[in-house]
């Protein structure tokens, strides 16, 4: 409740005001708080929930026969194949900036001989994966959603379960396993393309030597660089083509909420690429 009002006349005219003494009550407000807070936890588990049930259901129907083996490789073409413009171009110029940004730090401290050390360590351990996957998650899990939640609002998810096909086996797990077989193969096609943009913007812009420069990534790269970055890209395909069937699988409300699932589905994605790759990190540079 507000303050109480007090009236004082002056000038025949009567003035309302408020006490100012009196304290105001703001426990409505408070109150709506902590139920929008409580609410908004609620429907956080409940989605986390939900999300267990559909990778839970994905991989008990995913195991038993049959398998649609043309909507699996429809899919790696879909999601590996037409992935490689957008991902080749990304890799090209972020190797090319890497070394322009790392040359001009490190001719401050005369250690521009570091050069081609740090372009592959970075790009094989964490932009190759992390870049590629965002990229991913853009275009592929996008795509996905848009797909599903078409189908979902459309009742076609409904239609293939009267005639007895498993949407799980049919739909979801197709593209999950594209995700988890294409996006290493992604990663890998961005480490070489990215060390080449490196490469070549070090020996024809900034005067590399040639031979030296390749002599110098060949020593420094490792086997366990190259090979982390695909573990992790595994991961990231994974949780990318997950998310993005489980955003279609639940999207509701008309073409509103395809647009919906599919904004969600990136933003999800892409946060999970980032959360997963610093566990990852953790887990396999501990030692």
């Amino acid at each position: 409740m507000f303050a109480k009002k007090t009236r004082i006349f002056c000038a025949n005219r009567e003035i309302k005001c408020y006490n100012p003494h009196n304290s105001v009550d703001f426990s409505g407000k408070t109150l709506n708080a902590l139920a929008y807070i409580g609410h908004s936890t609620l429907d956080f588990c409940a989605s986390c929930g939900k999300y267990v049930i559909f990778l839970y259901n994905t991989i008990l129907h995913g195991v038993r026969p049959p398998y649609y083996w043309k909507q699996i490789f429809t899919q790696l073409r879909d999601v590996g194949f037409y992935s490689l413009p957008v991902i080749g171009l990304t890799a090209f110029f972020t190797g090319a900036v890497l070394a322009l940004q790392s040359y001009t730090g490190f001719s401050r401290f005369s250690a521009e001989s570091a050069l081609p050390m740090l372009v592959v360590l970075c790009i094989t351990r964490e932009l190759g994966p992390v870049i590629a996957g965002l990229m991913f998650a853009g275009r592929v899990g996008a795509t996905m959603a848009a797909e599903i939640g078409t189908m979902k609002v459309t009742e076609q998810i409904d239609a293939l379960s009267t005639l007895s096909t498993c949407c799980y086996r049919y739909l979801y797990l197709p593209r999950i396993l594209a995700g988890l077989v294409t996006l290493p193969i992604l990663v890998f096609i961005f480490d070489i393309i990215g060390v080449l943009g490196g490469f070549l913007v070090s020996v024809f812009q900034l005067d590399f030597n040639a031979s030296q420069y390749i002599k110098m990534t060949e020593q420094f790269v490792q086997a366990e660089d190259v090979i982390s970055g695909l573990v992790k890209s595994a991961f990231f395909g994974i949780s990318t083509a997950l998310t993005g069937c489980f955003k279609g699988a639940t999207s509701s409300g008309g073409s509103a909420g395809v647009g919906r699932a599919t904004m969600n589905a990136v933003v999800m994605s892409s946060i999970t690429i980032l959360l997963l790759n610093y566990i990852l990190t953790t887990i396999i540079f501990s030692k």
